[in-house]
């Protein structure tokens, strides 16, 4: 019946604070959504999800509170966290950041790296807190109980030495003879534990980037015969990864 019912992402801490009766404060986000977007009433009921795996049957009390079904410890659905873990590197853009993340959320990321380029070219202020709450709305909407993990923006360098258990996929083009991605992901072992993909910005990464990752390991791949914008090229990058990891657990 859950699955059926609306879903609330709320914070495990926000849950670890609910009473003997399971009773918990809404935020005023969710209160407005609750009962002013989904006109909500007491008694009516939801789902509520933690984003660490665990998801109870819930009832709105009013306006400020609403209460677990079923005891904290003993959540009604539980799952583990997926593996492998897919890691996302994405370049920010001037455009389209915010569809990117929605879009990885929804495909099944777990964890997303904005990356800052010598070619990034963005207006405006990083707005990391807005792509949290884009990841947090995209999960609720997409059924997912484990929310991913949205890194704070970081030089492309830093995300470059990664440790060696780790698969790492460059993607890029205007290379002869590459691979495609699933092609590179065929070729996996069965116990890898978290894949990269990172995706450069418009015009894609500079020749120092690409050496640099090159040095690291990371294994050029291509997307496709097309030159795709930097979002597209994170999404479809990001289907694949989740095609392939459905295929193979």
């Amino acid at each position: 019946m859950a699955r059926e019912c609306r879903r609330l992402l709320i914070p495990a801490q926000q849950l670890a604070e609910a009473g003997a009766d399971g009773g918990f404060r809404l935020s005023a986000e969710h209160s407005r959504y609750l009962t002013k977007v989904l006109r909500y009433g007491p008694g009516a009921a939801f789902a509520v999800v933690d984003g660490h795996g665990h998801l109870w049957e819930a009832e709105l009390v009013d306006r400020e509170q609403a209460r677990l079904l079923q005891p904290l410890a003993q959540p009604l659905c539980s799952e583990p966290a997926p593996r492998p873990t897919l890691v996302l590197a994405a370049a920010v853009v001037k455009r389209d950041f915010d569809l990117v993340v929605r879009m990885a959320v929804e495909l099944g990321v777990d964890r997303l790296v904005p990356l800052l380029c010598e070619r990034t070219a963005v207006l405006g202020q990083l707005r990391s807190e807005r792509w949290q709450s884009i990841a947090s709305e995209a999960a609720e909407q997409c059924e997912r109980l484990w929310l991913p993990r949205i890194d704070d923006p970081q030089p492309v360098a830093e995300i470059l030495p990664q440790p060696p258990q780790a698969v790492r996929f460059w993607a890029t083009t205007r290379q002869q003879e590459l691979p495609l991605l699933p092609e590179g992901l065929e070729s996996l072992a069965p116990e890898v534990k978290e894949i990269w993909l990172a995706c450069g910005p418009e015009g894609g990464g500079s020749s120092k980037e690409e050496a640099l990752a090159h040095d690291q390991g990371w294994q050029p791949v291509q997307l496709g015969p097309t030159i795709l914008r930097s979002s597209t090229a994170c999404v479809a990058g990001a289907a694949w990864l989740s095609g392939w990891r459905a295929r193979s657990t």
